[in-house]
């Protein structure tokens, strides 16, 4: 498994534990840690997938409520199951950095 680079900021931080406790949050991220794994672009799942760059963006960030047929539509462009978007089990991992992060702000 190769690793993928994440920029962290303190914002990025309290999005994913705020998206940690929300389906449309665990989708989002999976979305893009998927999309990231097969080094793919915003652009490029968008046309895979025949939504906009907006719309692949907004998903991501947990902004938007993605239909059923969207699910699909996204599994499909990134190769898995619809269960594995909306999975916050095992295969849904944050960076390590992330995870420092998270333990020396709830330490504050």
């Amino acid at each position: 498994m190769q690793n993928v680079h994440y920029s962290v900021s303190h914002q990025s931080v309290r999005r994913s534990i705020r998206c940690l406790m929300n389906l449309r949050g665990v989708f989002g991220l999976n979305v893009q840690r998927l999309r990231r794994e097969r080094k793919l672009s915003q652009e490029q799942l968008s046309f895979i997938s025949g939504r906009t760059r907006a719309y692949i963006s907004s998903v991501e960030a947990g902004r938007r409520n993605a239909t059923l047929d969207t699910v699909e539509i996204l599994a499909k462009a990134l190769g898995v199951e619809p269960a594995a978007l909306i999975s916050a089990g095992p295969g849904h991992r944050r960076p390590a950095r992330v995870m420092k992060q998270v333990a020396s702000k709830s330490a504050e």
